[in-house]
């Protein structure tokens, strides 16, 4: 019998465990004018714009398998008009779900910013995405969590327990864990797997000694209706020593070890991986699983493809940063990540991100001939399935149903990725 017995929850899943497991984490939140949303343009450009004077990508999407889209400001080289997706509509959900599937990627954790939980509007609203999600991973069997992101908490004091009722929402009106014996949200350690991120960061402007996140924590382990959950919690990499990207505060600590995974943020934290970050990255890995092993603690190393953020960058973080800033090297940055994370003797992996193409940290079918009038990043001219390709032989490595290496493989001498329904 499992921990959430006697909850709302099923007392089972198509995924019992995150162990052996290769989950992406999971924006969303792309709209487009027309869409429905009544948003505008969003994340496309700033202030519901979208064009080359308020551009907010590095990287463009391809575009060629949706069946709905928008038309933009940008043209391509023919001057013909170019188009980008939606994430508000169902279609682009079952599409990128049908890709989990077809390259043999286990799943996706849903983005759940806090602003979304504030008010019943903004609940109701962020359920359309999530509802659209969460048919699409049951039809093509793919694992779905949700991951409260606590951005956008405020510095006054603000509390961050809306999260219980927006917990409570999604229970009662998605039916988001009681899907019966098939269903696809993630369990972990026989329990539903609810991650908090967004703890121990100094450069937030809450301290999380004054957020409620205890209360919060509390309710999702041990609420007799809604909780019996596991939970993970997304820290800064430093987070052993409370140092560097870290606070200082061992507040941090005991928070942790009331939850049953960590995930560390890595993003930006390593670069091209040459000889000495390879060492830096594996000795991090192994120091931060012994840590976690003495604490009883599963650990979800963090794996990304590059990093650019030269377009947002103009508007916020500080002024422009440079184009490419972490080059993805064909793969081999990422790759190399992810066999010395296997290699460590990590149990599960946590890709950022499927459709993060602010950042440039996207593995989704992105394209080599973006607008000629901006400045873009792209695949360097590979397929643009090769990430996706690439993290379904991640999960095939991490199952060790192929051999471990470090030599990023090819399709030439790797075996196709065959979906799978866990």
């Amino acid at each position: 019998m499992s921990g959430s017995a006697g909850t709302k929850h099923a007392e089972s899943s198509m995924f019992p465990s995150y162990e052996g497991r290769v989950m992406c984490g999971y924006q969303g939140w792309f709209r487009a004018e027309g869409d429905g949303s009544g948003e505008g343009w969003v994340h496309y450009g700033t202030n519901r714009k979208f064009g080359p004077a308020n551009l907010h990508l590095d990287l463009w999407p391809d575009i060629s398998e949706y069946t709905r889209t928008y038309p933009t400001a940008f043209t391509n080289a023919d001057g013909a008009t170019m188009r980008v997706f939606s994430s508000w509509d169902a279609s682009t959900l079952d599409l990128h779900f049908q890709w989990l599937k077809e390259y043999g990627i286990d799943g996706v954790f849903m983005q759940r910013f806090f602003g979304v939980t504030r008010s019943e509007n903004s609940r109701r609203k962020g359920r359309v995405i999530l509802g659209h999600a969460l048919e699409a991973s049951k039809k093509h069997g793919r694992a779905i969590a949700v991951m409260y992101d606590l951005s956008g908490l405020r510095a006054n004091g603000e509390d961050c327990s809306s999260i219980i009722q927006d917990w409570k929402e999604l229970v009662d009106e998605l039916k988001i864990t009681s899907q019966g014996t098939n269903q696809t949200y993630l369990y972990h350690r026989g329990k539903p797997l609810v991650t908090i991120w967004g703890l121990g960061f100094p450069d937030r402007p809450y301290n999380i000694r004054n957020i409620g996140i205890e209360k919060v924590i509390d309710f999702l382990k041990n609420d007799p209706e809604y909780g019996g959950c596991s939970v993970m919690l997304g820290v800064p990499l430093h987070f052993r020593d409370l140092k560097v990207d870290t606070s200082s505060d061992a507040y941090l600590h005991q928070l942790m070890t009331s939850a049953d995974v960590i995930m560390p943020w890595m993003v930006g934290r390593f670069t091209t991986l040459q000889h000495d970050e390879k060492l830096r990255y594996e000795s991090q890995i192994k120091a931060d699983l012994a840590w976690c092993i003495e604490r009883k603690l599963d650990y979800a190393p963090c794996v990304y493809p590059g990093f650019s953020w030269y377009n947002l960058s103009k508007t916020e973080f500080g002024g422009r940063h440079p184009l490419n800033q972490i080059p993805r090297q064909k793969g081999k940055f990422y790759w190399n990540q992810i066999s010395t994370a296997v290699a460590s003797s990590a149990k599960m992996l946590y890709v950022a991100m499927f459709d993060e193409m602010d950042e440039g940290t996207a593995i989704f079918k992105c394209s080599n001939q973006p607008p000629p009038e901006s400045q873009f990043i792209d695949y360097e001219g590979l397929p643009s399935d090769h990430y996706l390709w690439l993290t379904g032989k991640a999960r095939q490595m991490l199952r060790r149903e192929i051999p471990l290496t470090k030599e990023i493989p090819t399709r030439e001498t790797a075996k196709p990725v065959t979906p799978t329904k866990s």
